[in-house]
């Protein structure tokens, strides 16, 4: 198959590719396209067969629920059983935003999108791109990240090409995203809401708009049923090709000098190092590659750049990476959320 790249200048001079995407997706076939958080890879959500082969491009194992994602409050009435007070008004709030609802699923959307689960997890993304390709399309598009599953998620058009490049027939180009992290998810199906994946949207943020409690709920791997009750809870994630390893602490000092010695002992056994630093730390590590993944001061920052810089040590070919941690703010918890899965819960802490 051949994949078409098509930049995205204005919406305005690419009505006619819009157009023809909106057109692939309706008909069950898949293009991927931006958002603010990631690239997404979509499929018409309606159809048994466009999760399937959401689920083929990817390699992804067809119990991991996909996010379906909408253009207007309309289409998600039509989606869902009934929809909380206290999701509405978080919908009003934060939507279009990096947060994806859980909500019971009404009876048209597919078992095989939700994974066999009767709960659908719902999205309006904060990108023009995306919001005009689901009205295009007429439909809800279901779509996880556009990339190879475990391999770290697609923040620019190229790195949806390095990964699904062969296996889809259209990719829009919208440039760099702007989050850089997946939404959070929060499930409103109980008295609580729960969060199961940190995002953008903070715990903190959630409570201080609702006025409630709002509980974090990481840790749950999966349903009643064995199913994972969101995107990202049961596989492995984010990973480089690198095996990876988070060296954490309180005195940032100690944990640079701890770096450093594990970097020049694994030098001496002929093995080429990566370290995950930041701009504040750059300049104190020796290795064969050192890069910043942004500014502590601003973690915004570390969020926008994390993916690119696991999938940039990829290409430097590196035996290992160390990475620093970035622990203690409201918004470290989707960031620690992803660099741990990415090292296979390996964790120093010293």
């Amino acid at each position: 198959m051949e994949t078409r790249l098509v930049k995205i200048n204005n919406m305005e001079d690419c009505k006619k590719d819009m157009e023809e995407a909106g057109e692939l997706i309706k008909a069950g076939e898949l293009v991927a396209f931006p958002t603010e958080t990631v690239y997404g890879l979509g499929g018409n959500g309606l159809l048994p067969d466009a999760a399937k082969k959401i689920y083929a491009a990817k390699g992804r194992p067809s119990d991991n629920p996909l996010i379906l994602h909408v253009c207007d409050m309309q289409m998600v009435e039509s989606l869902v059983k009934e929809i909380p007070d206290n999701a509405r008004r978080a919908m009003e709030h934060f939507w279009p935003g990096p947060m994806t609802v859980i909500l019971q699923k009404a009876d048209q959307v597919p078992d095989c999108v939700t994974g066999g689960l009767d709960t659908v997890a719902i999205r309006m993304p904060d990108h023009p791109v995306a919001l005009e390709l689901i009205r295009r399309s007429g439909v809800p598009i279901a779509a996880p990240s556009a990339n190879t599953s475990g391999r770290p998620s697609p923040t620019k058009a190229e790195h949806v090409m390095e990964d699904l490049h062969g296996k889809i027939p259209m990719i829009l180009d919208g440039g760099a995203v702007m989050v850089g992290v997946e939404s959070t998810i929060i499930d409103f199906t109980e008295i609580v809401p729960v969060i199961l994946r940190p995002g953008w949207i903070t715990k903190e943020s959630m409570e201080e708009f609702l006025g409630c409690e709002v509980l974090m709920n990481t840790s749950l791997k999966a349903s009643d049923h064995g199913i994972p009750r969101a995107p990202g809870m049961k596989y492995k994630h984010y990973a480089p090709k690198a095996e990876m390893v988070l060296v954490l602490g309180d005195d940032q000092e100690k944990v640079v000098d701890h770096i450093n010695q594990l970097a020049k002992e694994q030098k001496e056994q002929g093995k080429k190092i990566g370290i995950i630093a930041s701009d504040e730390t750059k300049d104190l590590y020796q290795a064969d590659e050192v890069i910043s993944v942004g500014q502590r001061a601003h973690l915004e920052t570390v969020t926008a750049h994390l993916y690119d810089v696991l999938r940039e040590f990829d290409h430097k070919d590196v035996d290992m990476i160390y990475s620093e941690g970035f622990e203690g703010e409201p918004l470290s918890e989707a960031i620690m959320n992803r660099m741990v899965k990415a090292a296979g819960h390996e964790i120093l802490r010293i």
